[in-house]
């Protein structure tokens, strides 16, 4: 999860069987006693259904779901949706085939 700017405020590493929603609520579960004023938080259409309802009856956070408009053909830049992509850039130094070859969830994670 990062802030508006793209900043981390916490990771958490899972195995690939973990749906991302599912991850998320780890990642909430973490996160929520260290940002009690939290009241929006932005995600892309992988985390919608249940989790919206989730969020609100667990830690009274908003989850915004950015879609993509229907009308839109092509390539659209959509508010708020590519502050992680940023942020992954940032972490890899802008290069498009590096990776990250830890064995351990538990080495990944700060």
């Amino acid at each position: 999860m990062v802030d508006t700017l793209g900043l981390l405020l916490t990771v958490v590493v899972h195995s690939s069987d973990v749906q991302d929603r599912d991850g998320a609520k780890l990642l909430v579960e973490r996160l929520k006693c260290y940002l009690p004023r939290l009241h929006l938080v932005f995600a892309d259409g992988g985390y919608a259904g249940c989790l919206v309802d989730w969020f609100h009856e667990t830690v009274r956070w908003t989850l915004s779901i950015v879609k993509r408009p229907q009308q839109a053909t092509g390539f659209v830049v959509l508010p708020k949706r590519w502050i992680v992509e940023r942020t992954f850039a940032w972490l890899g130094q802008y290069r498009r085939h590096s990776r990250d070859y830890e064995e351990l969830p538990e080495t990944s994670e700060p």
